[in-house]
């Protein structure tokens, strides 16, 4: 019916806005952990340092991605930093605050394999192969519910990598990485590892009972999902 479908629409709607602001944590979370790390590693430029990086050309594309949001932003740390001095690009944790979490994302993938790009993946209980794909994955889905397209019973075009040895509680099994289930069982992992103290599985336990006509098996959840340790 027309009512079944408004609601599905509904629900869909609430749960992009749920997603995009837990999103929104794990971006900075990683924007603050990449800085942090590789400042220190490499000094407050490390995104220009060359050897820091496997392929030269993604490099160059990056920078480009970089001039390109510095250049735009109207952001007024970056007026005034423009104002001062004449350095084609500002310290990174300015710089990083204006680049896209896709860049950022990319930046990340082309670090050369090493104990600093382990260590930044440590931080979110991932290995180095595992975080690489989940970054891609929850860029994708950012985009996804940023321009309001469906989310709910969507199959997954970036397959997210299954982690062989997550540091900290993840599912028991699942039925799938290529729906919804999966994604948000991410997003559970890395908010456990950032925000310890979120409700994000009460939130959507209230978004199913709001809309009690979702089938949460078109969302790839099994029948005990909610006997899972991580969706507690």
């Amino acid at each position: 019916t027309f009512e079944t479908a408004f609601k599905l629409y509904c629900f869909d709607r609430e749960l992009r806005l749920l997603v995009l602001r837990e999103i929104e944590k794990i971006e900075v979370a990683v924007r603050s952990q990449m800085n942090h790390l590789l400042a220190h590693y490499k000094g407050v430029q490390w995104f220009r340092d060359s050897s820091l990086f496997r392929d030269q050309e993604k490099l160059e594309d990056s920078l480009e991605k970089l001039r390109t949001d510095f250049d735009r932003s109207d952001e007024e740390f970056i007026q005034v930093f423009k104002e001062k001095y004449s350095d084609d690009f500002p310290p990174c944790w300015m710089m990083l605050e204006v680049t896209s979490f896709g860049t950022l994302s990319m930046m990340y993938e082309n670090l050369k394999p090493g104990k600093t790009k382990r260590k930044i993946a440590a931080q979110f209980g991932l290995d180095r192969k595992a975080f690489t794909s989940w970054l891609h994955t929850i860029v994708y889905i950012r985009n996804v519910c940023a321009h309001h397209n469906r989310l709910w019973n969507r199959t997954l075009s970036i397959r997210p990598r299954i982690p062989r040895t997550p540091h900290y509680q993840w599912l028991t099994h699942s039925s799938g990485n290529d729906k919804a289930y999966f994604m948000l069982s991410m997003v559970i992992y890395f908010l456990n590892t950032v925000n310890p103290k979120h409700t994000f599985p009460s939130k959507f336990r209230n978004l199913l009972h709001k809309y009690s006509n979702i089938d949460v098996a078109a969302m790839g959840f099994p029948d005990d999902w909610e006997e899972e340790e991580l969706w507690k």
